[in-house]
């Protein structure tokens, strides 16, 4: 098995920034994309960034020039570098991964937990 854990979230005014961490651990051969998502209370859950194992990124249009998603393979880390918040970026952030597993061979989608980043004055 594998697990997500991310980290970074908390309270921030308008205008500030923050920095989500995601760390993967357990049992794991290699990591495709990673990313990142949000669900903001009484909607669904959208996709906000995601970076390919070669490095490339795309982000919802909502986030971009703001947001910054980032990895780093050794740690087996991704990142996401949020500046010029908005009350509208709200939400309990989770973090994704395209996990090979150690125990079967097969790529399977993981998700963290959620952190909650509340941007308010």
């Amino acid at each position: 098995q594998a697990q997500l854990e991310e980290s970074g979230g908390g309270l921030v005014q308008p205008g500030g920034s923050l920095r989500l961490s995601c760390a993967a651990s357990g049992r794991i051969i290699d990591i495709g994309s990673m990313g990142w998502y949000r669900q903001a209370p009484g909607n669904q859950r959208e996709f906000v960034a995601a970076i390919t194992n070669s490095g490339r990124s795309n982000y919802a249009d909502s986030v971009k020039g703001r947001f910054t998603v980032s990895r780093d393979d050794a740690q087996n880390m991704v990142y996401l570098q949020m500046n010029s918040l908005k009350a509208e970026d709200t939400a309990v952030y989770y973090c994704a991964a395209e996990i090979q597993s150690e125990i079967s061979g097969m790529w399977i989608d993981y998700w963290g937990q959620g952190t909650q980043v509340t941007v308010s004055s």
